[in-house]
């Protein structure tokens, strides 16, 4: 039944009415469809949230994880990038070399991690709801936010690298 306002509330009615049609016919549980939708999808939900949160998390550690390789590989080119610097480099040259060697590697897992989700997909096709497995537009936005943080967490390492000091790291050995 469609209703305006509480649906509910004609619940007395409405088992009055079907008892005067036929009374040996049982009412019970009723609720608004609201509520059914609610139960049959909440495992669907359910695992969707915790899908999410992993997700998460894995988009964490592994920004984590590029900030520690990048920051790793400046420190130990930091004799090299003193050299350049002393030869003549501009900090912002230092800075785009860090950064384009960080997104190097960002766009290589890119494009593994596009080929491989968009095989996987008829894997996850049954979780998903209300998307399509090979929805283009998701892709895109799931692709542009890995972009971001890995262009963010480059850039931090190679801030510090263009402000390495050629004669500090020089004098060091």
């Amino acid at each position: 039944m469609r209703v305006n306002g509480d649906p509910l509330s004609l619940a007395p009615a409405l088992r009055r009415i079907i008892s005067t049609v036929d009374p040996e016919q049982p009412v019970s549980n009723i609720g608004t469809m609201d509520d059914i939708l609610d139960v049959a999808i909440a495992d669907h939900r359910q695992q969707m949230t915790l899908l999410g949160t992993f997700a998460g998390l894995a988009l964490l550690l592994a920004s984590i994880g590029l900030y520690g390789v990048l920051s790793y590989a400046v420190t130990q080119r930091s004799r090299e990038i003193g050299l350049r610097i002393a030869l003549g480099a501009t900090a912002a040259s230092v800075v785009r070399m860090v950064v384009g060697r960080g997104l190097l590697l960002t766009g290589t897992g890119l494009a593994i991690g596009l080929a491989a989700s968009w095989a996987l997909t008829r894997l996850m096709k049954n979780l998903l709801y209300g998307v399509q497995a090979t929805d283009a537009t998701t892709f895109a936005a799931v692709t542009a936010l890995l972009a971001t943080v890995a262009l963010i967490a480059c850039w931090l390492p190679a801030r510090r690298a263009g402000r390495v000091d050629p004669i500090v790291v020089l004098r060091e050995e």
